[in-house]
């Protein structure tokens, strides 16, 4: 390939990059928006501490469910028509979470957008198609930039929303959605190119694969490295959604004291929370967008694995302290603890298991690993209710022991990578 080729290979990937991040950035920020008034939302229906979590919960059960499904059905069809389908599906959920009028229908809406965003495995495996080996942390940097802007600019818009009414971030993220839907209808391109053998191989295995089949999980563990990974991401991902969907809760009973939500409260206990997750957002796009392919090239996915997993454990172990003191500088610094840790953590462990695997299995694999993390982002959510209801800060020191012992399971990670 001579220069001009060359030239024209990396402009062609590039553009193809930055409108992957467009759809993946759209379709989070339509999940951000959701997120700061949802367990207050929940409360006004009459829902205690753990079926709010439990709300969160059957969002991550849809996607811990279709997830491998979406990842093969890209594998099979492209990238392209799975995209767009998870984002039909997930305007409808939104759509029905601004118009649900009891808790039944709330945990519907949800149901549906977890099943629609359960193909974010297939994000992650366009990316892999387009970059090589050398930039593909970079690449997946580009899912964690996404993630970032998205929980910067979604939970902002959540809490202007949720100023004027709980029902309003449902029908913005439907808007959004729909939006995103055109863009990625006109724009899009499709990334998944296979053979004539390749495509017959395929089907003639699609057949025997089922989402999440255990078959599929040893099929995919036959690769070196592989099972600790995905082991890594469901302990690493449980531990964090323990937090990650009692923060709220955890924000309104204690900073604010307030035991009855009211509108007044709600609208207040938002406004925290919206205010802390987009200093989760802001960190997270300096981490993943501008840091971490920098950081892999000089460091390696396994230490900055290493080093996200400590971060982590000082932030669950720090928070009690730093929200009980009331202050909004220690609650943002908490904030951003918690976003260097799992910045550092999420697209290095891609990484790693993105090149663990062949070129055919990329998407099924990928899409695997986001049901584990589904799987985790369903356990942690259906105890955190629970444990907080027993006591306030025992879902904190719960993470923190979890996300402890993962350290040792990165520990059995070996090299050399699978060339």
């Amino acid at each position: 390939m001579n220069t001009t080729d060359a030239d024209l290979a990396k402009k062609k990937t590039n553009r193809t990059l930055f409108i992957a991040f467009i759809t993946i950035f759209l379709d989070l920020v339509g999940f951000g928006i959701i997120i700061p008034v949802q367990p207050f939302y929940a409360e006004m229906f009459g829902a205690t501490p753990t079926q709010v979590t439990w709300l969160g919960a059957s969002y991550s059960l849809m996607q811990f469910l279709f997830a491998p499904l979406w990842g093969r059905l890209s594998d099979r069809i492209g990238r392209r028509p799975v995209l767009m389908c998870g984002i039909f599906i997930s305007i409808i959920g939104y759509t029905l979470f601004g118009a649900a009028g009891s808790l039944p229908v709330l945990f519907l809406a949800r149901m549906l957008a977890g099943f629609g965003n359960a193909n974010i495995g297939v994000a992650q495996a366009l990316i892999a198609d387009v970059t090589d080996r050398e930039n593909r942390a970079k690449g997946m940097g580009i899912i964690g930039a996404a993630f970032g802007l998205g929980f910067t600019f979604g939970p902002a818009i959540g809490g202007l929303l949720g100023q004027i009414s709980p029902e309003a971030p449902g029908y913005g993220a439907a808007v959004l959605g729909a939006v995103n839907l055109v863009l990625a209808w006109r724009l899009l391109p499709e990334t998944r190119k296979l053979s004539a053998a390749t495509e017959q191989a395929k089907d003639a295995t699609h057949q025997r694969k089922v989402p999440l089949s255990f078959s599929a999980l040893r099929r995919a563990s036959s690769a070196k490295n592989v099972l600790p990974i995905l082991v890594t991401t469901l302990t690493v991902i449980t531990g964090f959604a323990l937090m990650e969907q009692i923060m709220g809760l955890y924000i309104e009973h204690v900073w604010l004291g307030s035991i009855i939500t009211t509108s007044e409260s709600a609208k207040h206990a938002t406004a925290l929370t919206a205010g802390f997750l987009v200093v989760v957002g802001i960190t997270a796009t300096i981490v993943q967008g501008g840091l971490i392919g920098r950081l892999v090239k000089r460091y390696g996915e396994l230490t900055l694995c290493k080093v996200g997993i400590v971060v982590l454990v000082v932030a669950m172990l720090a928070t009690p302290v730093l929200v009980e003191s009331k202050n909004i500088v220690l609650l943002l610094l908490c904030a951003a603890l918690y976003a260097i840790g799992m910045g550092l953590f999420n697209p290095s462990i891609t990484s790693l298991l993105s090149k663990n695997v062949s070129e055919t299995d990329q998407g099924g694999t990928l899409g695997l690993n986001q049901s584990m993390a589904s799987l985790g982002r369903f356990l942690g959510p259906a105890f955190a209710g629970m444990l907080f209801e027993r006591q306030a800060n025992l879902p904190f020191y719960t993470s923190a022991v979890m996300i402890g012992l993962s350290f040792f399971l990165v520990l059995r990670i070996k090299g050399p990578i699978q060339q």
